[in-house]
């Protein structure tokens, strides 16, 4: 999956565009939600007559990358990739590490905590690294970011916290903070207890003897000089510490607000969780006198329990685990859909990620320009669609398979793969021989230890012998509709209350599963014959009752 932007047959509408941005505004785009976004973006640069689009993600250091950044990362490439398919202008995706924040616990994921714990408060980027691979353990985190993000092929620039407060990038918005002190604090400081609004200030000097990033409130400000006036709680000693050149940093809803202003930040995605900090730092970033960026909330995660997922918890789905079982597109597709309602991330949402995006990547080639950019397939491959075709066996279909032939290794599904569409390979069938590799996966470590077979009742134990009986007397290449008229008719002629009863006995006392695939198609990827022999087995294991 690779995120690179394409222009297509836009070139002509990009040009228009890029010679009067407020043309962007009144153009007709697709209704597909990025393409929504991004017009807020092209009516934002109408606004202001600038002629370049800054879009940005944040990624706390403290912490390894996980689903969450995917999401966050993959969503907003697809908004730039709408802006750019509508306008032509030039944009950036900045992913931002806020990695001068001061740790305020030792993760458990990581070696050598108690050393560690010797370095709390202090900037991540300060403290060396557990792992001994980096310079410190913010640096190493940011390459695991990089090589995260790198992996998927995101176009993006990386930004350092550390390496923008100490080069002096954000000095003059630190300046812009001390002349605007007091009307920040009367944002902030209704929003807080009353022990914290005591005690807060939104900057955080660096203390210079221990290095930790001191949140004590400021006896004296000024601008004109550019620095701060605090006292060490503890030892009583004051300091007075310029705020330029990382020597002091801001609270993190002051940090959003200011760098969205030195940085002309237009657009930023965060999590619902964050509604309230994107009110505050909006009021923030227009006290200090620029319009805050264009924002969109996106919904959270849920386990399969309804429950919020949490990395502390652990009872979320990783990348990792994703990717062990399923095509990263497929991820693009969970991802894509409907951002803003809730979603349970759990294993068993993956093969229907997977046959949402087979599907749709099968109905793409078909589709009419307009139309197809309002395909997820389009917006996941950035415009620039796979040569190769989808699949032709959906992945529930090879996940059935597995399960019957208890398919340790991706031979056994090839063998029955050939003998249905003999002229499929690995090599004409990429997607297909990747899906195989997941299949054999997921096999192994959800549907072998989950099968519940069933006795079929006595009505049913009929209608399964009539089924057998039916397709027994079938050629071997009767094709999968003419089976699955043939399945529909067996039922209907046994006292099922409806066909879905009829199904479901025919996946609980074959399969041993709750749901299954279309049965003409199953039949005839697995072979009539054997298809047969799986129902005789089935009834020979559970006799009729005498």
């Amino acid at each position: 999956m690779t995120f690179q932007p394409s222009l297509h047959s836009f070139t002509a509408m990009s040009d228009t565009v890029r010679n009067d941005p407020s043309r962007a505004a009144v153009l007709d785009h697709p209704k597909a939600w990025p393409f929504v976004e991004a017009a807020k973006v092209a009516r934002r640069l109408a606004r202001s007559g600038r002629n370049h689009a800054l879009f940005e993600t944040g990624y706390g250091p403290s912490g390894l990358p996980h689903i969450g950044t995917f999401g966050e990362v993959a969503r907003t490439s697809w908004v730039r990739h709408a802006f750019t398919v509508m306008t032509g202008l030039p944009s950036k995706l900045l992913a931002f590490s806020d990695d001068m924040d001061g740790l305020r616990k030792v993760p458990d994921n990581v070696p050598d905590k108690e050393m560690l714990g010797r370095y709390l408060g202090q900037p991540l980027t300060r403290i060396p690294d557990p792992f001994g691979t980096h310079d410190s353990f913010g640096a190493h985190n940011n390459a695991r970011l990089r090589a995260f993000l790198d992996s998927f092929g995101f176009e993006y620039e990386f930004a350092s916290s550390t390496e923008y407060y100490a080069s002096g990038r954000f000095d003059a918005a630190l300046i812009r903070v001390l002349e605007c002190h007091r009307e920040v604090l009367e944002v902030i400081l209704p929003t807080l207890g009353p022990d914290r609004r005591a005690s807060y200030s939104p900057i955080l000097p660096i203390h210079p003897k221990t290095g930790i990033v001191m949140q004590v409130p400021m006896e004296k400000i000024d601008p004109a000089a550019g620095t701060v006036a605090w006292r060490d709680a503890e030892t009583g000693e004051a300091f007075e510490t310029s705020v330029k050149g990382g020597h002091c940093k801001l609270q993190w809803k002051a940090d959003w607000a200011m760098r969205w202003y030195a940085l002309e930040v237009d657009y930023e995605m965060s999590g619902k969780d964050l509604i309230d900090s994107v009110r505050l730092s909006s009021r923030l970033c227009r006290i200090l006198g620029a319009p805050p960026p264009e924002t969109f909330t996106y919904e959270l995660f849920l386990d399969d329990s309804g429950q919020k997922i949490s990395k502390s918890k652990g009872n979320g789905l990783s990348v990792d685990e994703w990717l062990r079982y399923a095509p990263a597109e497929s991820l693009g597709q969970f991802m894509y859909n409907q951002p803003q309602r809730s979603k349970r991330l759990y294993f068993d949402v993956i093969p229907r990620a997977v046959d949402e995006y087979i599907a749709n990547l099968d109905k793409a080639p078909n589709q009419p320009e307009a139309e197809v950019q309002t395909n997820p397939v389009w917006h996941v491959h950035l415009g620039r669609l796979p040569n190769h075709a989808g699949s032709p066996i959906s992945f529930a279909m090879l996940l059935n398979l597995a399960s019957v032939a208890n398919a340790g290794t991706p031979d056994v599904l090839w063998g029955f793969i050939r003998r249905y569409k003999p002229d499929a390979t690995p090599e004409n069938e990429p997607l297909l021989a990747r899906l195989v590799e997941h299949a054999v996966a997921y096999y192994h470590d959800f549907v072998s230890v989950k099968k519940q077979f069933r006795d079929p009742e006595p009505f049913e134990r009929e209608a399964l012998e009539d089924l057998a009986a039916t397709l027994a007397a079938m050629q071997a290449d009767t094709p999968a509709e003419i089976i699955q008229n043939a399945v529909f008719e067996v039922g209907k002629r046994h006292p099922f209350p409806d066909l879905r009863a009829w199904f479901g006995c025919l996946y609980q006392v074959l399969l041993g599963q709750l749901e299954g695939p279309r049965f003409g198609g199953f039949a005839a990827l697995y072979g009539i014959a054997a298809t047969v022999a799986l129902i005789r087995q089935s009834l020979d294991r559970a006799p009729p009752a005498s």
